[in-house]
């Protein structure tokens, strides 16, 4: 079974926890802040954004707990692998997220990085966390698809 991609997407890494924890309210696209030796170590891949998530800070949205291993070759210039890294928004989209988090109790989480026309850009998620029935309910869920498929699959 093909996959259909965008040919101009190339994820780098995926947060595959966000959708176990969170319900997702809204998806939107944003571009990072990031130093010479960041951006070469994201094209080898060495990125974790599974504990990632958004805050505010001075009227701009700020990613924290992102990891990027230290490049190797960048030897003195290297970053720090766990650094603040600002996200870029437009204004009117830095309110609305800021609104979202004091009034709803909403969260910024990361689903996946990618690179877009040579340009490294994160996917946020305005996000609810999930309560533990409702992550029980999720996995019997899945549990559930999984054996039918397999009835389905043995019946024919």
């Amino acid at each position: 079974m093909n996959k259909k991609t965008n040919p101009g997407l190339k994820i780098i890494c995926l947060n595959r926890k966000a959708s176990f924890n969170y319900f997702f309210e809204d998806l939107l696209e944003a571009g990072i802040v990031l130093k010479g030796s960041e951006i070469k170590s994201i094209r080898d891949g060495k990125v974790n954004i599974a504990d990632a998530y958004a805050v505010e800070k001075k009227g701009e949205i700020v990613l924290i707990n992102s990891h990027i291993s230290p490049y190797k070759q960048a030897s003195y210039s290297n970053h720090n692998p766990i650094d603040e890294r600002k996200l870029l928004l437009n204004k009117r989209e830095i309110n609305k997220l800021i609104g979202k988090m004091q009034r709803d109790g909403f969260t910024i989480v990361p689903t996946k990085m990618y690179f877009k026309k040579g340009k490294a850009k994160i996917e946020l998620a305005v996000a609810k966390g999930k309560k533990q029935y409702d992550k029980r309910a999720t996995k019997k869920n899945r549990d559930w698809n999984r054996e039918k498929s397999r009835y389905i699959r043995r019946s024919s």
